[in-house]
């Protein structure tokens, strides 16, 4: 099966809450890693999602220790939507 992984970066203005963290975590630039697979026996290429993982704390913290968090892509989608409606003052966030 070949497969391939995508790295790039992501940033929070504010704190955030994901599923299955009890504390927020900071604002910052974070990695987000996505593993794909290739769907075999079609006529053109297109690969399926297995994994996205967020690399914990984010980039600028200064750590020895990093944590790979497995999250969905609809909830690093929805922490980003919460995370604009805060930044330009939207009362329903």
């Amino acid at each position: 099966m070949i497969e391939r992984t995508t790295e790039t970066q992501i940033t929070f203005e504010h704190p955030f809450v994901l599923d299955g963290l009890v504390a927020p975590l900071q604002a910052g630039t974070y990695r987000l890693v996505v593993d794909e697979e290739l769907i075999e026996g079609l006529s053109f290429s297109a690969y399926r999602r297995v994994g996205t993982h967020l690399e914990i704390p984010a980039i600028s913290a200064v750590t020895a220790t990093r944590q790979f968090l497995q999250v969905t892509a609809a909830e690093i989608e929805s922490a980003l939507l919460r995370d604009a409606g805060v930044s330009t003052g939207n009362p329903a966030h």
